[in-house]
Protein backbone atom coordinates (compact mmCIF):
# COMPACT_ATOMS: atom_id res chain seq x y z
CA UNK A 1 0.00 0.00 0.00
CA UNK A 2 2.60 2.44 0.99
CA UNK A 3 4.44 1.74 -2.40
CA UNK A 4 2.35 4.45 -3.87
CA UNK A 5 0.83 6.29 -1.63
CA UNK A 6 0.86 9.94 -1.55
CA UNK A 7 3.62 12.10 -0.17
CA UNK A 8 2.69 15.45 1.36
CA UNK A 9 5.41 18.14 0.84
CA UNK A 10 5.02 21.11 3.04
CA UNK A 11 7.28 23.81 1.47
CA UNK A 12 6.80 27.26 0.90
CA UNK A 13 9.20 27.86 -1.60
CA UNK A 14 8.58 27.04 -5.29
CA UNK A 15 12.27 26.49 -5.94
CA UNK A 16 12.18 24.29 -3.38
CA UNK A 17 8.88 22.38 -4.56
CA UNK A 18 10.25 22.29 -7.95
CA UNK A 19 13.47 20.47 -6.79
CA UNK A 20 11.98 18.10 -5.09
CA UNK A 21 9.26 17.02 -7.24
CA UNK A 22 12.25 16.70 -10.18
CA UNK A 23 14.22 14.55 -7.47
CA UNK A 24 11.30 11.95 -7.42
CA UNK A 25 11.21 11.91 -11.19
CA UNK A 26 14.85 11.62 -11.46
CA UNK A 27 14.83 8.76 -9.07
CA UNK A 28 11.52 6.98 -11.46
CA UNK A 29 9.09 6.97 -7.91
CA UNK A 30 5.65 7.13 -9.02
CA UNK A 31 3.98 8.41 -5.60
CA UNK A 32 1.69 11.03 -6.38
CA UNK A 33 3.05 13.98 -4.85
CA UNK A 34 0.89 16.72 -3.22
CA UNK A 35 2.30 20.24 -2.42
CA UNK A 36 1.44 22.41 1.04
CA UNK A 37 2.34 25.60 0.35
CA UNK A 38 2.01 26.59 3.76
CA UNK A 39 1.65 24.55 7.27
CA UNK A 40 -2.19 25.45 7.92
CA UNK A 41 -2.34 23.73 4.55
CA UNK A 42 -0.84 20.84 5.59
CA UNK A 43 -3.08 19.97 8.88
CA UNK A 44 -5.81 20.81 6.76
CA UNK A 45 -4.68 17.90 4.12
CA UNK A 46 -3.97 15.53 7.12
CA UNK A 47 -7.19 16.57 8.66
CA UNK A 48 -8.78 15.98 5.29
CA UNK A 49 -10.53 19.46 6.21
CA UNK A 50 -11.59 22.02 3.88
CA UNK A 51 -10.78 21.36 -0.03
CA UNK A 52 -9.29 18.41 1.33
CA UNK A 53 -12.18 16.75 2.92
CA UNK A 54 -12.85 13.85 0.42
CA UNK A 55 -10.50 10.95 1.31
CA UNK A 56 -10.99 9.17 -1.75
CA UNK A 57 -9.63 12.33 -4.05
CA UNK A 58 -7.14 13.39 -0.91
CA UNK A 59 -5.81 10.48 0.68
CA UNK A 60 -3.74 10.15 4.02
CA UNK A 61 -0.07 10.50 2.53
CA UNK A 62 2.44 7.88 3.30
CA UNK A 63 5.10 10.24 4.34
CA UNK A 64 5.69 13.64 4.53
CA UNK A 65 8.23 16.19 4.12
CA UNK A 66 8.15 19.05 6.02
CA UNK A 67 10.03 22.53 6.35
CA UNK A 68 10.05 24.34 8.87
CA UNK A 69 10.23 27.89 8.30
CA UNK A 70 6.57 28.50 6.42
CA UNK A 71 4.13 31.34 6.47
CA UNK A 72 0.96 31.44 8.83
CA UNK A 73 1.58 27.68 10.30
CA UNK A 74 5.51 26.64 11.05
CA UNK A 75 6.19 23.40 10.87
CA UNK A 76 7.07 23.31 14.15
CA UNK A 77 2.99 23.99 14.53
CA UNK A 78 3.06 20.89 12.35
CA UNK A 79 4.67 18.91 14.19
CA UNK A 80 2.64 19.90 17.36
CA UNK A 81 -0.65 19.51 15.76
CA UNK A 82 0.32 15.88 14.62
CA UNK A 83 1.23 15.06 17.73
CA UNK A 84 -2.06 16.02 19.35
CA UNK A 85 -3.63 13.54 17.07
CA UNK A 86 -3.40 9.68 16.00
CA UNK A 87 -1.71 10.83 12.92
CA UNK A 88 1.56 11.48 13.94
CA UNK A 89 1.94 7.61 14.14
CA UNK A 90 0.59 6.68 10.50
CA UNK A 91 2.25 9.21 9.03
CA UNK A 92 6.54 9.35 9.02
CA UNK A 93 7.67 13.01 8.50
CA UNK A 94 11.01 14.17 7.42
CA UNK A 95 11.83 17.48 8.30
CA UNK A 96 13.61 18.56 5.12
CA UNK A 97 14.76 22.13 5.94
CA UNK A 98 17.80 25.02 5.42
CA UNK A 99 18.06 25.07 9.46
CA UNK A 100 21.10 23.13 10.50
CA UNK A 101 20.80 24.66 14.03
CA UNK A 102 21.17 22.20 16.83
CA UNK A 103 18.15 23.57 18.94
CA UNK A 104 15.96 23.07 15.76
CA UNK A 105 17.11 19.76 15.20
CA UNK A 106 16.43 18.95 18.71
CA UNK A 107 13.06 20.82 19.25
CA UNK A 108 11.82 18.66 15.85
CA UNK A 109 13.44 15.45 16.97
CA UNK A 110 11.47 15.90 20.26
CA UNK A 111 8.14 16.78 19.07
CA UNK A 112 7.79 13.56 17.05
CA UNK A 113 9.53 14.27 13.92
CA UNK A 114 11.25 10.75 12.31
CA UNK A 115 13.82 12.00 10.68
CA UNK A 116 15.50 15.51 9.91
CA UNK A 117 17.67 16.66 6.71
CA UNK A 118 19.04 20.31 5.68
CA UNK A 119 18.44 20.92 2.44
CA UNK A 120 21.74 20.43 0.49
CA UNK A 121 22.90 23.02 -2.21
CA UNK A 122 23.13 20.08 -4.67
CA UNK A 123 20.55 18.49 -6.79
CA UNK A 124 22.41 15.19 -6.84
CA UNK A 125 22.72 15.13 -3.05
CA UNK A 126 18.68 15.91 -2.83
CA UNK A 127 18.55 13.04 -5.07
CA UNK A 128 20.33 10.79 -2.98
CA UNK A 129 18.29 11.92 0.37
CA UNK A 130 14.68 10.96 -1.83
CA UNK A 131 15.90 7.87 -2.69
CA UNK A 132 16.84 7.69 1.13
CA UNK A 133 13.93 8.21 2.39
CA UNK A 134 11.52 6.57 0.05
CA UNK A 135 13.23 3.52 0.73
CA UNK A 136 13.16 3.61 4.25
CA UNK A 137 9.96 4.99 4.71
CA UNK A 138 7.86 3.53 2.19
CA UNK A 139 9.95 0.46 1.11
CA UNK A 140 10.71 0.53 -2.06
CA UNK A 141 13.34 2.56 -4.22
CA UNK A 142 10.92 2.30 -6.93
Amino acid sequence: MTNHAPVLIAEDDPNDVFLLKRAFEKAGLNNPVVIARNGQEAIDYLNGSGKFIDRAAHPLPGLMFLDLKMPLVDGFDVLAWLNSRNIARKVPVVVLTSSNQERDIKQAQQMGADDYRVKPQQFEDLLQIVKEIHERWLGSSK
